[in-house]
């Protein structure tokens, strides 16, 4: 009955592990649709609608977990934005991945590649942050290279938009600035779940 009893407590938690987990694996499909032939786009594009799909049932089991638990591991508040911000991330992701698709954008710029890392980073560590949410004093560097990572991604964007202007038509330039767009929306929101991170560690300190 004890053992039951600690599964249901850190239900919410590993939700936000299973959550963040879909975020890095967009980030991974997105790597490749990157460098796809425009065929393999659509199926592409579906898989990355899939992760979305699974972020989003995960978010739904958080919910409910919140509802019905007595005692949650952290306060509901915390759990609800930091699903909230992952779930967001997730739905971004996916927009990318149809800019690419319904525009056929070949040849993405290497800066676009660039931002792509950044986020899948930001990701990666993320996941390992979600994992450790029961042992705050661990956090406290995850919160500030995500920042560190944000602030790269915000001059990463800054440039590849000015790239963009200058040698594409304005046409060809919406179309990508589309997708560079995403991206930073992405690395913003990975950006606000360390915040959340943060704030966590602040009142539970």
């Amino acid at each position: 009955m004890k053992l039951r009893f600690f599964r249901h407590e850190t239900a919410g938690l590993d939700s936000l592990v299973l959550m963040a987990g879909q975020v890095l694996a967009g980030t991974q499909t997105l790597a490749e649709l990157l460098g796809a032939r425009r065929g393999d786009f659509p199926a592409l594009a579906e898989t990355m609608r899939q992760h979305e799909g699974t972020a989003t049932a995960q978010f739904s089991t958080l919910l409910t977990t919140m509802r019905t638990s007595f005692i949650n591991p952290l306060p509901r508040e915390d759990l609800y934005a930091l699903g909230r911000l992952l779930h967001e991330t997730s739905e971004i992701l996916t927009g990318a991945a149809e800019f690419i698709e319904l525009y056929t954008l070949e040849r993405i710029p290497a800066r676009g590649a660039d931002q792509l890392e950044i986020v899948s980073r930001q990701a990666e560590l993320t996941v390992a942050a979600m994992k450790a949410l029961n042992d705050l004093d661990s956090l406290e560097d995850y919160w500030l290279e995500i920042l560190r990572l944000a602030k790269r991604a915000d001059h990463t964007h800054r440039v590849l938009v000015a790239e963009l202007l200058e040698n594409h038509s304005p046409a060809s330039f919406a179309k990508y600035r589309g997708v560079a767009d995403q991206f930073a929306a992405a690395s913003t929101k990975m950006r606000a779940v360390a915040t959340q991170v943060g704030s966590i560690i602040v009142k539970e300190s």
